[in-house]
């Protein structure tokens, strides 16, 4: 019996060892993940410390510590035109200024979320670091928001400055007295300024001079500011919880919980003015004006590319093919418009020139010269003439396959599409699009009819091109909701500038019933007749917008879906919302939102008020939208 508990025994540990071998195996386990932010161990100046005229500031911290993205996330007060040099090495951070510190102030570093722990990247947020070069820290503030004027979206990452210069040139030639930055949500704080009259601007501080450079998004207000603290008294209640025994009415008894004053401790707070700063940010209708690039991508048409809409057309000039190997004098210039067909966008950004003489189009390089107005440094539009060439280089091909390609060679035809479809809006226009200029069209080749049962009646309609080049054609007819159309183009209808004709082709179309609409009727509580209304979708796209009315702003053949509704103050009544302009100091015109979002559903008429005065402009929009800001953002 003895012998088998041996075994037994000797059995058991057996297994243990290899349990224990077997765990070795897995290693160590760990703690919980650390979520702790990196803690300062030392300051070298303290904060806070007066009358320091070093060069260098160390910070030690109780892990190893990684910096991310120091130029746009660390920031010093006043600004500096030489930025010092930041570097983490182990646990500590040294920062080394490139230029003198200036006499009598007061320093500010804000690391903003510049530095994080090493290995779990925990970011140590809202750290500063102030010193003073003399025997008094400035300890005044001023905070508020700045939003974005159009959309009144939070604007981050913005640099906030301020100016003792009063005057309105030194934010475009001197840097900020003192400067922050906007988080996330728009919010900012200037801190460490000495009381006086101040100016506060925002600024996208592209060129990272803190200097406003036109092109920059940029912030102002008419308002001086003098920032001040004040104190005061409150007091702070401390309740106790009782419990009180209560006889009921069935003989048993009731335990009530009440609360009651137990001490109120008063404390001294300091508030600093002004804390309520509000800022528009905007981008000034100043895009750079300059010529992109020359596209050729057919033999038979080029594109011209300009980087902003242009108030007119260029000048262009081409150089006769029989010219090409000339010395290129005067007489060799021609217009284009002599072997071309001209098609522009609505901006004349964007410029096709459809070739139409056959030489022309077997030239690889067209050579030309162009005027057109560029802007200069200061954004001011001046005429420049280029040499622009428009190069095509046709698609290698053997020998055997461009054989192949010319016996299946099939004639062209101008393939005619459109807009046309089972559920069209009776709101809309049957456009009909060609892939090239069209020369001539016969309108009695065009036919209309209105299909009823299986009988076509014909209608009477008109046809208008759409753009300059003929690109595009509307055929106007009133359509009514729930009929069916049939639009039946014969062959030979249409002729492009090559002489390329279209086949008989039809397009069918089926309206859509009243009933699959809504209506939305907007009345406006404080009635201003330059104020213009925006329907908006989810995504903040402009679905329809229209002048206010009086009698109310009716949207009408809306889809039913989720919306919002943006109103702007037309100031200058052009129809159009508009930014700001530093130079005459207008700033950009005002924009509300309605509080809530519109629910519309089919075959529904809804009527709002609004009254765009109730609530403050800047808490106007819906939460549901700045969230989504917020998490496409993250």
């Amino acid at each position: 019996m003895k012998d088998i508990r041996l075994k037994h025994y000797s059995l058991l540990v057996f297994l243990l060892l290899i349990a224990g071998c077997a765990n070795r195996g897995i290693g160590p386990q760990g703690g919980p993940k650390d979520e702790k932010p990196p803690q300062v161990v030392k300051e070298s100046p303290e904060n806070g410390t007066l009358n320091y005229n070093g060069k260098r500031v160390d910070i030690v911290f109780n892990e190893y510590i990684q910096l991310d993205d120091v130029s746009k996330n660390v920031l010093i007060s006043p600004p500096q035109q030489h930025p010092p040099e930041v570097k983490a090495v182990g646990k500590k951070i040294m920062l080394v200024f490139e230029e003198p510190l200036q006499d009598s102030t007061t320093y500010t570093i804000d690391f903003g979320n510049a530095i994080g722990d090493f290995h779990e990247k925990n970011v140590l947020k809202g750290y500063t670091l102030s010193f003073s070069t003399c025997d008094v820290i400035d300890s005044l503030e001023v905070n508020g928001y700045i939003v974005n004027a159009e959309d009144l979206n939070p604007v981050s990452g913005v640099i906030i400055g301020i100016h003792a210069n009063l005057d309105d040139t030194a934010f475009s030639k001197i840097p900020f007295t003192r400067v922050g930055k906007t988080d996330q949500n728009g919010h900012f704080y200037v801190k460490n300024i000495r009381e006086a009259d101040y100016r506060i601007y925002g600024l996208g501080d592209v060129s990272r001079d803190f200097i406003y450079q036109p092109g920059e998004g940029l912030a102002f207000t008419e308002d001086i500011i003098h920032p001040y603290c004040h104190t005061e008294l409150e007091g702070d209640t401390v309740w106790r919880d009782t419990i009180d025994i209560v006889a009921n009415d069935s003989l048993g008894f009731d335990t009530i919980a009440t609360r009651v004053v137990d001490t109120i401790r008063y404390a001294t707070y300091t508030y600093y003015e002004p804390n309520d700063v509000i800022l528009w940010y905007f981008n000034e209708d100043k895009t750079r004006h300059y010529f992109q690039r020359c596209f050729r991508e057919k033999a038979h048409f080029f594109r011209l590319q300009f980087a902003a809409p242009q108030d007119s057309l260029p000048a262009v000039r081409a150089l006769r093919p029989s010219e090409v190997d000339s010395t290129k004098s005067d007489s060799a210039w021609v217009d284009w418009m002599d072997y071309a067909l001209l098609q522009h966008s609505s901006g004349n950004d964007t410029i096709i020139y459809w070739l139409t003489d056959s030489l022309v189009i077997k030239q690889d390089t067209l050579y030309m010269e162009m005027t057109y107005m560029k802007s200069d440094s200061l954004y001011n539009l001046v005429a420049q003439t280029d040499t622009v060439l428009a190069v095509y280089r046709a698609p290698r091909v053997s020998e055997k396959a461009k054989a192949l390609m010319e016996k299946n060679k099939k004639p062209p035809v101008l393939a005619i599409q459109s807009n046309a479809s089972a559920g069209f809006d009776v709101y809309k226009d049957l456009i009909l699009s060609m892939p090239t200029p069209v020369k001539e069209w016969v309108s009695d080749s065009l036919h209309l009819f209105h299909k009823i049962d299986t009988v076509y009646k014909p209608l009477r309609f008109s046809l208008e091109p759409v753009d300059s080049a003929y690109l595009q054609f509307r055929v106007v007819f009133p359509w009514k909701p729930e009929q069916q159309y049939e639009l039946r183009i014969d062959s030979a209808a249409f002729f492009d500038v090559y002489g390329v004709t279209n086949k008989a082709g039809k397009h069918q179309l089926q309206l859509k019933s009243l009933d699959e609409y809504s209506t939305l009727t907007v009345k406006l509580s404080t009635y201003d007749d330059r104020a213009r209304l925006q329907l908006l979708d989810k995504s903040e796209k402009i679905i329809k917008e229209l002048p206010a009315s009086r009698a109310g702003t009716k949207f009408e053949y809306i889809s039913p879906n989720t919306y919002y509704l943006r109103l702007y103050i037309d100031e200058n009544e052009d129809g159009k919302w508009t930014t700001g302009d530093w130079a005459t100091h207008r700033q950009p015109e005002p924009v509300y939102y309605f509080p809530s979002k519109l629910q519309l559903r089919a075959n529904w008429e809804f009527e709002e008020d609004f009254d765009f005065l109730a609530v403050p402009q800047i808490d106007s929009k819906p939460q549901e939208l700045l969230q989504d800001v917020a998490n496409k953002k993250k």
